[in-house]
């Protein structure tokens, strides 16, 4: 019976980090909406604005949530359940790192526009939370999940009675007018 389990020991661990990984997603959706976009403005704020320089009072989230999962790996020197925690959290932030800072916001050397797929959806639903002038009346909050561009449009529309695209006010369905969304943060 021990055989077995030390067989597979590795699976406890690799089904926290990717529970966690999963999970931060909730969770980085809550600090947006509700955090990042209300009391907590005055450092996201930032990261809606034009600015010079590599760094944005906004990254302060990001060394806030990194010291919560070096906390976790600290904690947990057996490496017993906290640890492994801590590394989802980590992978999570890595992930959101490069594709958040390099690929949409391009404060990476590389620049790509995803053309088609998954990756061309998280890229628009991304543009179009920053489509709004300040914290109220935006969509699309997550990181690893957006919703159909076509729902964020929508909701654009119902929220500020136009989104970027529309011709006059009126709804498009092209496919290359909502690969043109703006450029801006």
């Amino acid at each position: 019976m021990a055989e077995a389990f030390f067989q597979f020991s590795w699976l406890l661990p690799a089904g926290i980090v990717l529970g966690t990984v999963l999970g931060m997603e909730l969770v980085a959706y809550l600090a947006h909406r509700y955090l990042m976009h209300g009391w907590g403005w005055g450092w996201h704020k930032s990261h809606h604005e034009t600015h010079d320089g590599w760094w944005e009072r906004n990254d302060l989230y990001a060394v806030v949530f990194a010291g919560f999962s070096l906390l976790l790996m600290w904690l947990d020197p057996e490496h017993r359940g906290l640890f492994w925690l801590g590394i989802g959290m980590a992978t999570y932030g890595f992930l959101y790192f490069v594709v958040h800072d390099g690929l949409v916001h391009r404060r990476w050397p590389f620049h790509w526009v995803p053309r088609r797929g998954y990756m061309q959806r998280l890229y628009q639903a991304h543009r179009l939370h920053h489509a709004v002038e300040g914290k109220d009346g935006c969509v699309s909050f997550g990181f690893l999940y957006a919703p159909p561009v076509r729902v964020l449009r929508q909701q654009l529309r119902e929220r500020q009675g136009a989104a970027p695209g529309d011709v006059r006010g009126a709804a498009t369905t092209d496919p290359a007018a909502e690969a043109g969304l703006p450029d801006g943060r």
